[in-house]
């Protein structure tokens, strides 16, 4: 049991009818997950006049225009559990494509097509998440121009312990798409060929027939869609729920979480409507922001990424605390990634992120 304390001015319940003029930063373990004390400062946690060193908290802006990304994954972020890439296609694959490394999930930001894989067709469109397993045979077909985030995973993605919430919480299992065997759409051509790839290398194997053949299959490995359109927010009007209420896949050593539209607390309660603030002390944090209005960032347009490193306070922009006062919804959706390693920065990142985004909390 927890030898749990108190001492000064402090709340009954955590985030609601903060002492005035007061901010409240949330002092936790484990992410969100584990234990927590919060503290309750006369000043913002982020009024800082100048930062030196690495743990800058970090903006990448919309970048999927640049040609860095575009016909490819180009790596920003990555440790030795998780790779996080942005890709701007115009075109299908070329070859078909077989991970060796990694599970790999991509979140459509925008446009819409087709995974054809050997397990069947996985269509996508605006808002899916893709999973497919590692050592899945696919290829993608486009629709038109996409932009996607895409992550690779060490571990297999994972649904998350919905625990007292019950098994249909947070998205039903009939909100899952799974595919229907289903050959290839490809069957004209001479050559196919598949870019295997394995500790980072591509190996090509090539057939004289669609190496789309499975006809049949059953078991637990294959791939799914979920869209984060058919999440359900966990929701209070008593309490600010913290990040990891909003868990949508666990990998080891990190989680996914996804922000939807949903109702925010009730002014009436004294609740933070604003995210707290917080250092987050043993995960980093991404946020990619997908669409809506992100109320509590300042100059953050959709398609833009957060990179707050661990044991560096972040928490809203000052003027969010007015701007959220009287709002009573938000229709923001965006996709968080928690890492318990730390991350680092390509040149990718380095080269093109927003250098004063630290300055951001001094306006």
């Amino acid at each position: 049991m927890e030898n749990f304390k108190a001492s000064g001015n402090f709340t009954k319940q955590a985030h609601v009818k903060i002492p005035e003029g007061h901010y409240e930063e949330e002092h936790g373990r484990k992410g969100f997950f584990g234990r927590v004390s919060h503290l309750y400062h006369q000043h913002m946690p982020t009024g800082w006049s100048k930062i030196d060193g690495d743990l800058l908290p970090r903006n990448l802006p919309p970048v999927f225009s640049h040609n860095d990304f575009l016909n490819t994954f180009t790596d920003i972020l990555f440790n030795n559990d998780v790779r996080v890439s942005l890709g701007h296609w115009t075109k299908s694959f070329k070859n078909y494509f077989r991970n060796a490394d990694f599970d790999e999930m991509y979140f459509i930001h925008k446009g819409q097509g087709r995974f054809e894989t050997v397990y069947g067709h996985v269509p996508f469109t605006k808002g899916d998440y893709v999973v497919i397993p590692r050592g899945t045979t696919y290829k993608m077909f486009l629709d038109g121009e996409a932009e996607i985030l895409k992550v690779e995973s060490a571990s297999e993605f994972e649904q998350p312990d919905r625990g007292l919430l019950g098994p249909n919480a947070l998205y039903d299992q009939t909100a899952i798409f799974t595919p229907t065997a289903a050959l290839g759409s490809e069957q004209n051509l001479k050559e196919y060929t598949i870019e295997v790839k394995r500790l980072g290398k591509l190996t090509t194997v090539t057939y004289p027939f669609n190496p789309l053949d499975v006809s049949g299959w059953k078991g637990s490995v294959y791939p799914w869609k979920l869209s984060i359109y058919d999440y359900c927010p966990v929701n209070s009007h008593k309490y600010h729920i913290p990040p990891s209420g909003h868990t949508t896949m666990v990998c080891r050593n990190f989680v996914i979480c996804s922000f939807v539209a949903r109702p925010l607390e009730h002014e009436s309660e004294g609740v933070l409507k604003v995210p707290f603030f917080h250092a987050n002390i043993d995960f980093d944090e991404v946020l990619f922001y997908h669409a809506g209005d992100f109320f509590s960032r300042d100059n953050i347009d959709a398609g833009a990424i957060t990179f707050h490193p661990q044991g560096i306070h972040h928490g809203p922009h000052p003027k969010a605390f007015a701007k959220g006062a009287k709002r009573e919804f938000t229709d923001e959706f965006a996709v968080m990634i928690d890492t318990r390693n730390p991350l680092e920065m390509t040149g990718a990142f380095e080269a093109l992120e927003n250098k004063k985004y630290w300055e951001s909390w001094k306006n």
